[in-house]
């Protein structure tokens, strides 16, 4: 079986969220000789990078196949990861969580998906994080970077988001150690709103994400 039959038959099964074909056709590479690392980085992330790229083009996905395909592709790396022949390298750590206030989290997880699919250590905070916890848990898991997700403007421009996050940075001298990254609807309408709180970057989508973190994971990293 080729990389590219692969390819398209996990494209497809993706595109219609059905994970358990999704598996059958990885299963069904790795039986028939294709190493994992293959599966990872020449069909699961460019696959994501292809359905990404159809819904920017011609908005042929919803937010929910987005959602379903990027748990799919995470669930098939973290399979794959134990049968790599050298240990796997972790892109960076990233600990990420929807702001104080706000309670919309499916957005937030399609970008948790495809970070892990990227090969990032992930911790999703979840809901109405404060800006102490997010600061803290960085801290504590050794993160290079923070993402913070909202979908309402005061929550994106509160005390308790990206505000708050970068207040606690400059206070205990953390600015070179960790970034900070935010997403979410009212980034998309004010494409400057990510320099008015203080974050050091934001993404329109988990494909955006991931690239904009992997740049943030540069900066830091020595």
């Amino acid at each position: 079986m080729r990389i590219e039959q692969i390819t398209q038959a996990y494209g497809d099964a993706l595109f219609d969220t059905d994970r358990g074909q999704a598996l059958r056709v990885i299963e069904e590479a790795v039986h028939a000789g294709v190493g994992p690392e293959d599966v990872v980085f020449r069909v699961v992330l460019p696959t994501m990078e292809n359905l990404m790229n159809r819904s920017a083009e011609d908005g042929a996905t919803s937010l929910a196949q987005h959602f379903l395909a990027s748990q799919i592709s995470s669930d098939v790396v973290e399979r794959m990861l134990p049968l790599f022949q050298k240990a796997h390298v972790s892109s960076g750590t990233v600990v990420i969580g929807s702001a104080l206030g706000d309670f919309h989290g499916l957005g937030k997880r399609i970008v948790v998906g495809c970070l892990k699919a990227g090969m990032f250590e992930v911790t999703d905070l979840g809901l109405n994080v404060t800006a102490h916890r997010f600061v803290d848990e960085a801290v504590r898991l050794g993160a290079q970077v923070i993402g913070i997700s909202s979908l309402m403007v005061h929550t994106a421009t509160g005390a308790q988001a990206a505000k708050g996050v970068r207040a606690l940075l400059k206070e205990r001298n953390l600015e070179g150690r960790i970034k900070v990254i935010v997403g979410g609807a009212p980034y998309l309408f004010d494409e400057n709103l990510f320099r008015t709180v203080g974050a050091d970057a934001f993404a329109r989508n988990g494909l955006e994400a991931v690239n904009a973190v992997a740049g943030l994971i540069k900066e830091v990293k020595p």
